[in-house]
């Protein structure tokens, strides 16, 4: 009897032992641990569109229904004075020179000889004979006229003008493959149009089809 109670001392605190441990939340694994957060990267800044194609530096870029040109700095765009130009430009005179030039930009009927002609008969005691070129520029076929004299008449039907000793043209006509006559007539002071030539140049050779 006294055997059955010591051992029923010894059991029971162990028994409760055992009870209470199971008892208890496990402690947490590794394998349990929260997986931690990806954070994500910032959205990169938009980028700026890409600039539209611009003219050469210093110059302006300008166009007509088919033909595009870029015109240098130093010519000065100006009101068309009437339907038939496309653009006009002004050029500041020369030292010496009483007047700017202008270069008008145009569209016309007849063909290359015929406007070539009427050109050259504007100007009276000329200073040697008139020069006459060709070229090809980015498939516009360009022909090129130079005068100098007396510039004795201007449009056609303008009536009479006063002459003027000392002047000089520099024209081009240039024929797009669709062959619409384009027409570039630099026409001023001798001095003032020599002065302009290479910028004339640069526009004529930088003619285009659209």
């Amino acid at each position: 009897m006294t055997m059955i109670k010591l051992r029923s001392a010894l059991v029971l605190p162990l028994v409760a032992a055992l009870a209470a441990a199971c008892s208890k939340t496990p402690e947490p694994t590794a394998t349990t641990a929260p997986e931690p957060q990806a954070t994500s990267k910032p959205a990169a800044p938009a980028q700026p569109a890409p600039a539209p194609n611009a003219p050469a530096a210093g110059g302006q870029q300008a166009a007509g229904a088919e033909l595009a040109w870029d015109a240098p700095a130093s010519f000065e765009s100006a009101p068309n004075p009437n339907a038939m130009r496309k653009a006009t430009y002004k050029i500041k005179r020369a030292a010496g020179d009483a007047e700017d030039a202008e270069l008008s930009v145009s569209q016309a009927g007849g063909s290359v000889d015929a406007n070539i002609t009427r050109w050259v008969g504007q100007f009276s005691e000329k200073s040697g004979d008139a020069k006459r070129s060709e070229l090809k520029v980015n498939d516009v076929k360009v022909t090129v006229v130079e005068v100098k004299g007396t510039f004795a008449s201007g449009m056609p039907g303008m009536g009479a003008t006063t002459p003027k000793p000392n002047y000089a043209m520099l024209g081009a006509i240039a024929e797009p493959p669709s062959g619409e006559l384009w027409f570039f007539k630099l026409t001023g002071p001798e001095k003032t149009v020599t002065a302009a030539r290479a910028d004339f140049d640069k526009l004529v050779n930088s003619l285009r089809v659209k």
